[in-house]
């Protein structure tokens, strides 16, 4: 989407006045701008920009001196902010936003691909540190059930309309607009701030405001909205198996009631072992006796999946934060119009504790969830830190790629909700810009290592694996789809004993049909297939040849 031109017009008309917060520069280059002497020089002019400006300044890149549009090259443009957040960090300040736009012969031209101007934003202070605590909250639940909803006025603190306006702030596609259906996953985040509660955001289509809950807050909650359509489940277990959650936000409408698909997105959490709350949603729409047979119809789901209900209502907020677990499941009554049950969730994910805590301490590593090409920036690559830290600068590797190979690439910078940040931690749902690769060679199910690292492409895995369900018997050769971390690959199944029934617990072989994965022992995946499915734990992997 193009960026605000009177950002830039403002940008250039207080360029003129001596003194002021604005800078002009045409490029900028490590070869002269970061040599000795001349990057204290410039470090020293821009923290007197911020100075004047108030904690804030602005460059405008791609102009001449005396603010005429001037345009350079994409990678002209992504040097350029590289150094400015060097001299940024030297001056004891940072990005905090950039705004591109094309130009064409005759200026300012969003289609034109002749250069690029840009606006950076620089704020005084350094960039977040992402030690602080942070959960990853993925929510599931039949369509229409509320989750979009439900999170909306989470993030908001707003009640919904009563016509799911509060949704519109996490699907981000056009069409799930017009249709009112999630055809992909979204994200959403608040936190908490350890002596004032909540911090919420106004309007969460502003990049800004969502920097702003990210630079605020002491404590963050991030969802991962999965779909509740049926045609779109493979999405909905990749948000739930490729993201690294903490908890998952199972959601039932007491209009509706648990269905088919409750059912089988429960299946989908506890067979990862997430531990999970239960919001009956609507709570507004029906009489007390409905939503009473309605808590009974979740109470005896939760106990037909051997897990045990709780009701934060009957037993309280303390009682579901120390019992929640793989087996014991908090259940709490919501309306997002009304607002009721959203201070019980407040609480609750104000004090939940992050499940792996330990994985910040382990190398480097990210699956690839998605990617896209920002203009002036490159190849991003999205996804949820699996465990590690990652930070500009670091070299990394990429892959595998089709032959199994993988590419060295470099982290030229990392965002976090549109928050620029120096590093991110595990658990962290990041963007990562990449150099040395494009965005069309990034595919989802790669993973991002340390340079370091010596990976092994696997084709081929043996496991434990559960059939939860299936018309006749598991033979070998059959082929579902398998879910693990991020990779969504059809896979052959090769049952020890030739064969496995509905029910049967066993080992057996896989192989990926058409490409080489990362893949250690011990991960968890879902297998799926029409109405078959089961889970299963990689137990040895046989390396690409």
């Amino acid at each position: 989407m193009p960026a605000d031109r009177a950002l830039l017009d403002r940008a250039i008309e207080h360029g003129e006045e001596e003194g002021g917060s604005v800078e002009f520069k045409e490029r900028l280059t490590r070869a002269v701008h970061l040599t000795d002497g001349r990057l204290e020089s410039l470090a020293a002019q821009l923290r007197h920009r911020v100075l004047s400006g108030d904690g804030e300044a602005t460059y405008v890149v791609g102009v001449t001196d005396d603010g005429g549009i001037a345009g350079i090259s994409p990678d002209a443009f992504s040097e350029s902010m590289d150094v400015l957040s060097l001299l940024a960090e030297e001056a004891g300040a940072h990005i905090d936003d950039v705004q591109t736009w094309g130009v064409g012969k005759d200026g300012v031209d969003p289609s034109a691909s002749r250069g690029i101007v840009g606006v950076a934003t620089i704020r005084e202070g350094a960039v977040l540190d992402t030690d602080d605590e942070h959960i990853v909250v993925g929510t599931a639940g039949h369509v229409d059930h509320g989750k979009s909803t439900l999170v909306g006025s989470l993030v908001t603190g707003e009640p919904d309309d009563g016509e799911g306006g509060t949704r519109s702030f996490l699907d981000v596609q056009p069409h799930e607009m017009e249709r009112g259906l999630s055809a992909d996953l979204s994200y959403g985040v608040y936190g908490f701030d350890d002596e004032d509660g909540p911090v919420r955001m106004d309007n969460p289509h502003r990049k800004s405001d969502r920097a702003g809950v990210v630079e605020e807050a002491d404590r963050l909650v991030s969802f991962v909205d999965t779909v509740g359509h049926e045609p779109w489940l493979r999405t909905t277990i990749r948000g739930l198996v490729g993201q690294k959650l903490d908890y998952g936000l199972l959601v039932v409408a007491a209009d509706d009631g648990p269905t088919k698909t409750t059912r089988e997105h429960l299946g989908i959490l506890l067979a990862t072992e997430l531990p999970t709350i239960v919001a009956i949603t609507k709570a507004d729409m029906v009489s007390e006796e409905r939503l009473a047979e309605v808590e009974r119809e979740v109470e005896r789901l939760l106990r037909g999946a051997d897990r045990t209900p709780l009701s934060v209502a009957r037993h309280g907020v303390e009682a579901a934060i120390e019992e929640i677990s793989e087996t014991v499941v908090p259940v709490v009554t919501t309306s997002a119009v009304t607002m009721e049950g959203m201070q019980v969730l407040d609480e609750l994910f104000h004090r939940l504790p992050k499940t792996e805590s330990g994985a910040a301490a382990e190398p480097f590593q990210m699956y690839i969830d998605r990617s896209y090409n920002v203009k002036g920036v490159g190849a991003v690559a999205s996804g949820t830190i699996r465990s590690g830290t990652v930070s500009a600068g670091d070299e990394l590797l990429l892959g595998p790629m089709q032959d199994g190979s993988f590419r060295e690439v470099e982290v030229r910078s990392i965002e976090m909700h549109y928050h620029r940040v120096d590093e991110a931690s595990a658990g962290r749902i990041v963007g990562i810009a990449l150099k040395n690769v494009r965005e069309a060679d990034i595919e989802r199910g790669m993973v991002l290592l340390p340079r370091s690292a010596d990976p092994e492409p696997v084709r081929e895995f043996e496991a434990e694996v559960m059939v939860l369900n299936h018309p006749t018997r598991i033979d070998e050769g059959y082929e579902p789809v398998v879910h693990l971390e991020t990779v969504s690959e059809a896979a052959a199944i090769y049952p020890e004993g030739g064969q496995l029934l509905p029910g049967d617990t066993g080992r057996a072989r896989l192989r990926f049909k058409f490409h080489p994965y990362l893949v250690e022992e011990g991960q968890r995946f879902v297998f799926r297939e029409g109405q078959s499915k089961g889970v299963g734990t990689v137990t040895d992997i046989h390396p690409e040849e």
